[in-house]
Formats: structure tokens, sequence, C-alpha cells
């Protein structure tokens, strides 16, 4: 992929399925294998247009399969597209691989005591950070574990061939950073490095609002260090989550 990064082999997809899908998005004003995904394709050439058009193909290419489950921002070029657009140079993100993991388990531990009282809202009417963190779904796994030796890990979701699908090395991110980025993202309504992505963070126990909090913290993790340049559902058991 771009920058040397690893991607997936079947990544990019052609241009003919990519261009059908963002039809289909566009045309549905949200992502059809994500709807919580919103999708704006403005015509102009203004430099914000420009960049929705880019963030457009970024969820598009993302949610390419289903939610949260598509190809990486880094099997492109959206990357230095964007940087030109902005007028500076494209850079690339360095992330530190972490030791696998030497716990008998690969989930991590619980670091959330869902019996503690919490404030349920903030004075401007958002769910407090507390709240947020109570109600944040949980990743299920670690990052680090069974390295390749080339940058690529366990996840936790598996291939059809039975085996744990590869994901980079420093995914899942760590629980504490995890959870401010999403708070971040809820108190703004839209993932703050990719703000064409909005964010829904409802605090009931309805099953459409289990949801979508897990909507929230898949595009979370897709965005985590900027616009499509995060982790892959894969690394977690947010799909499995998003099944039950």
């Amino acid at each position: 992929g771009a920058n040397g990064k690893r991607i997936p082999c079947q990544c990019p997809p052609s241009r003919d399925d990519f261009v059908k899908a963002l039809q289909a998005n566009v045309h549905a004003g949200h992502c059809v294998n994500n709807t919580v995904v919103q999708v704006n394709f403005p015509t102009d050439d203004s430099v914000e247009s420009q960049l929705a058009r880019i963030d457009a193909s970024a969820v598009t290419l993302q949610n390419f399969e289903a939610a949260g489950k598509g190809c990486p921002f880094v099997a492109t070029t959206f990357g230095a597209q964007q940087a030109a657009i902005k007028g500076s140079p494209a850079t690339p993100t360095s992330s530190t691989v972490a030791p696998s993991a030497t716990a008998s388990s690969n989930a991590p531990p619980t670091s959330t005591d869902s019996s503690a009282p919490v404030e349920t809202n903030s004075p401007d009417g958002q769910p407090s950070d507390a709240l947020i963190k109570q109600l944040a779904p949980s990743l299920g796994f670690r990052k680090g574990v069974n390295p390749t030796g080339s940058g690529d890990c366990d996840g936790a979701a598996k291939g059809a061939d039975g085996k744990p699908i590869k994901v980079p090395c420093f995914c899942p991110p760590d629980r504490d950073e995890f959870v401010a980025k999403l708070i971040a993202n809820v108190q703004a309504g839209h993932v703050v490095t990719n703000p064409t992505v909005k964010i829904s963070f409802p605090t009931d126990d309805s099953d459409e609002a289990k949801l979508t909090r897990i909507n929230a913290a898949s595009s979370t993790l897709q965005n985590l260090n900027g616009a499509g340049n995060g982790c892959p559902i894969a690394a977690t058991t947010l799909k499995a989550q998003d099944a039950a």
C-alpha cells in the first residue's frame, strides 16, 4: 500500500466496482453498508468540496463489503491527494509495534466499573465523558498478538479459512486511547479526524442504541490517526458484537 504499508491483497478494488459503490452511497446519502456514516458529494471545485469528495471515497472504501469491512485508506493515494489539495505534504503516520501479549487470554482487561455511578450529562446536554467511557464498547482484543515480523499480527476476527485475519500490530489501540478519541468524537458530533463521518451515541439500552454505539466505536477506530487512517474492524470483536 501507500508508504509501504501492509494491506489486504484484494485492495484497492477495481475502479468499476469502486465507482458503482460510490454512486450507490452518494444517491443514498450514506454508506449503504453502514447507514450511520453519512456521505456528501458536492460537485463544485472549491477546496472544501474536493476534500468532501475524497472523504466520500474514503468511507466508501472502508465500508466496501460491509460495515467496517473494506479496504484501508493506505491502499490508495487518497492521503497524498488530500494533502495536495490542502497544500501541504502528506505525512505518514508512524506507529510503534507493541510486544505480543503475555496473558493467557488475548482479550484486554476490563478497565471500566459499570456499577460505579456516573454523571449522565455534561452541561451542554451531551453524554458526560464518564458515561461515554462506561458505555464504550469493548474492543475485545489485544494488540501485538502473534507477530509475523513484517508488521502484521493476529486480529480478533477470523477469515473464511478459520485463521485470524492479519492486522497491523499496533491494532487495536489501548482502551484509554480509544475511549479518549471516542469521547472527543461524540462531543463533536462527528469524527474529529474525518468530519464528514457523523457520530451518534445514544445512551439507552435499546438494541438500536447499542448498535449505534458500536458503529460510533467502529468509525472512531477506522479514523483513529487521521481520515481513513486507523485500525480495521477485524482487529476487534466489534463485528461479532454487532451480530450478537
